[in-house]
């Protein structure tokens, strides 16, 4: 028995931000420009959802390239497209989603909305909040469950982020480094031949409570609630000590890869690619260092689509995968650290 990746997909919004154009905007509140931004994250454009756009809408638009995708539908018409992902929509029994920008606080979760979008009349829907390492969660989770009963078939997994409604823009630590995105799987219970490795072989999930105060959204929640009267000068934003997270980060992908690698019994030379969650391409560098693994075997995409969370994995998973980069039996490790802290990482054969 396997959990296979059937079918990749990703969404991001139409409007474009380069780092200069980001700066002009700001340059009434902070000081930044195109150079600081490349040379303290490696980030150079992002995408912003406008305000008719919600986290839902994004995930569902990511799912549907994705359900298309495991459909075998490789035309452009967005009708036919439709059809193909819904009727595999159709066939999922399971939807997660990992977000730490939900449509709604608590309920409903953003999980339940994109499954009405779809169709997916059959699944079971869930929200994770592991931060950015959601969608590592997410499909371990769902593996799981698809593991545990034979009635379960195929799950849809999701990160899905929209980062540019809770930032501080007068904090250039963090408001110049996220972007807005989404980004699915479609994972099915095979049957394999016991010698054949396919799928998801291995994750590894952890977490570090002691460094919640990190990052976070402070706000909102039942440990500081909006009082009636209260005048709020910022809407809930994202809070982070980028020094500590720095450290926190580039350790704990350290040894999730370590791990990864260990529990498998396989060497990095095995290994086609690595994709880490796109946090800052300083974090990546100093981890792959560290490991002495050329910096040339972990996809970075960055660049263009900033830091999109719990969505960074899956989106980078997608251009890899659609860009005919990936080749069946190649062996694939995702790597991860979020707010809450959390951690943890997958080992894939394609």
């Amino acid at each position: 028995m396997a959990i296979e990746i059937i079918g990749t997909g990703r969404a991001v919004p139409s409007r474009r931000m380069s780092n200069d154009a980001l700066a002009t905007l700001l340059a009434a509140r902070i000081d930044t420009s195109d150079e600081w931004i490349r040379s303290h994250t490696g980030i150079g454009n992002r995408f912003f959802a406008d305000e008719d756009t919600a986290c839902s809408d994004l995930a569902a638009e990511a799912a549907k390239n994705a359900l298309a995708m495991a459909a075998a539908y490789t035309g452009d018409c967005p009708d036919e497209r439709e059809r193909a992902a819904r009727g595999v929509a159709e066939t999922i029994d399971i939807i997660i989603l990992g977000t730490a920008t939900p449509d709604f606080i608590g309920s409903p979760s953003t999980a339940c909305i994109v499954q009405d979008k779809l169709g997916a009349r059959n699944a079971a829907a869930m929200d994770i909040s592991a931060g950015c390492t959601g969608f590592i969660y997410g499909l371990e989770t769902a593996a799981c469950m698809l593991n545990a009963s034979t009635g379960r078939k195929r799950a849809l997994v999701i990160g899905a982020e929209l980062l540019s409604r809770a930032l501080n823009w007068d904090d250039r630590g963090t408001c110049v480094i996220f972007g807005d995105g989404a980004g699915a799987a479609v994972i099915e219970r095979t049957e394999t031949p016991g010698h054949e490795r396919r799928g998801l072989l291995r994750s590894v999930l952890g977490a570090d409570g002691s460094g919640a105060a990190n990052l976070l959204f402070r706000r909102g929640g039942s440990r500081f609630p909006f009082k009636p009267g209260e005048t709020i000068d910022k809407p809930v934003h994202v809070e982070m000590k980028g020094q500590e997270v720095y450290y926190f980060a580039v350790k704990a992908l350290c040894e999730t890869i370590e791990e990864l690698l260990a529990m498998e019994g396989i060497a990095i030379n095995d290994v086609k690619w690595i994709i880490p969650h796109q946090a800052n391409v300083r974090i990546i560098q100093s981890a792959a260092k560290t490991l002495k693994i050329p910096l040339e075997k972990f996809y970075l995409n960055i660049e263009e689509y900033a830091n999109t969370s719990a969505a960074s994995i899956p989106i980078a998973l997608d251009e890899l995968n659609r860009s005919k980069r990936l080749a069946k039996g190649d062996l694939l490790i995702t790597a991860g650290f979020g707010g809450g802290f959390t951690y943890g990482g997958n080992i894939i054969v394609w």
